[in-house]
């Protein structure tokens, strides 16, 4: 008796066809997720890449350049994949295109 009064107090399991929902609820929350994970960092990332990208395709010998390293020098030649950086006085060096940091030379506007 006392276990029948225990039972009637202990809620009681949903039928399986009656849980769920549709499955657009259940994906909601994770297309949710991956929009605001696009928005706030594949986005940006994409946009600094390609600005990073056609910096480093404008590079032409005599610029002076920072390396990510921290490297100073003047561009003496570009190859496609490679930059030859003069460091010092009979000192040359390759880096790869993706080690610019910034360009140091003043952009010269046409008149």
């Amino acid at each position: 008796m006392l276990l029948a009064s225990f039972l009637n107090f202990v809620p009681q399991a949903k039928p399986a066809s009656q849980q769920g929902g549709s499955p657009l609820s259940v994906l909601l929350p994770f297309i949710l997720v991956f929009v605001i994970f696009y928005l706030l960092i594949i986005m940006p990332s994409r946009k600094k890449q390609k600005k990073h990208q056609e910096m480093v395709e404008q590079l032409k010998p005599g610029d002076k350049i920072v390396t990510s390293g921290g490297i100073y020098g003047t561009v003496m030649g570009v190859q496609k994949d490679r930059i030859e950086l003069k460091v010092a006085a009979n000192v040359k060096v390759d880096i790869t295109k993706g080690a610019v940091a910034a360009i140091l030379t003043p952009k010269k506007e046409d008149k």
